[in-house]
């Protein structure tokens, strides 16, 4: 093999025979200091992966010398936590809702353990500050589908909305045009009359008395005559401007077309007791608790 190498004369460094547009590439080695920290690297690795958990088996992992488990220093901590917490959370949970509310330290106790709790199995839905997503209800202002008192709060987290729980909210908004109940002309019709209940735009040639009967017909056993909507049956207001899915005339059309029947899981059985209740107590002083 023939050494193309020469030695740079102005900085006496071997080449390593490579050359771009006229430019030598030096053969200058590593600094030694880099070479000895690359190697104790290697022996710490080493000498990691037999103190500590490190490599992956086919059931199983390997318990290093130490048998240390981040898992197991977490679960000590929140063991701790809870023994901090429990004479207090047991406190919380003799006390009725209405006394939470009057007694600052329970109260402080409530938000702070709701918020916590409402961070980790909530806020995938309803957003980290409860203003809600399409389809998943703002917990900030004063329009509740199942009522926004403290008692009605803490029964729609216990038990759901078409959970499948025996005590579950259970209602559906049906599929007018999906089930042959409305035709396609009468679902615009009856879209743009929701919208107008809202002072929304309607579209060009809307024909209103259509669409108040059309609504008379088919929506006031829920929604009421004046279609302020019947929370015991979870039907909301369309007239206060606040939109569950959307307020243009597709997404009202879509809606009358196919139905809504979301699901709001049952946290009954999931959360102890007490957490419920300061979950319930937090999302009602969020400022839209009735």
């Amino acid at each position: 093999m023939t050494d193309h190498s020469e030695i740079d004369k102005v900085t006496g460094t071997a080449t390593t025979g490579h050359e771009w547009d006229g430019i030598k590439e030096l053969n200058t080695p590593l600094p030694r200091w880099w070479i000895l920290t690359f190697y104790a690297c290697i022996v710490w690795a080493v000498g990691y992966w037999i103190v500590y958990p490190a490599w992956p088996l086919v059931s199983g992992y390997t318990t290093g010398v130490l048998h240390y488990s981040s898992r197991a220093d977490v679960a000590v901590e929140l063991a701790n936590l809870e023994k901090i917490r429990g004479e207090k959370m047991v406190t919380l949970g003799a006390a009725s809702l209405v006394d939470i509310e009057k007694d600052p330290g329970l109260l402080a106790l409530a938000r702070a353990r709701g918020k916590a709790v409402f961070g980790d199995n909530c806020a995938p839905c309803h957003g980290s500050g409860a203003a809600g997503a399409k389809g998943y209800p703002n917990l900030n202002d004063d329009d509740w589908l199942w009522g926004g008192t403290l008692d009605q709060i803490m029964q729609t987290i216990q038990f759901g909305a078409r959970s499948g729980h025996p005590k579950t909210h259970e209602s559906a908004m049906l599929a007018f045009g999906r089930d042959g109940m409305l035709k396609s002309d009468e679902i615009v019709t009856v879209a743009n009359y929701v919208r107008s209940l809202s002072g929304l735009s309607t579209r060009q040639g809307y024909d209103p008395v259509a669409g108040r009967k059309i609504f008379a017909d088919n929506c006031v056993s829920c929604h009421g005559d004046a279609g302020k909507g019947n929370q015991e049956m979870g039907a909301p207001n369309l007239t206060d401007k606040i939109w569950l899915y959307g307020s243009d005339e597709a997404t009202i059309i879509e809606t009358i077309t196919n139905g809504r029947s979301g699901v709001m899981p049952a946290w009954i059985g999931r959360l102890d007791p007490s957490t419920i209740k300061a979950m319930a107590v937090y999302v009602h002083s969020l400022g839209g608790g009735q």
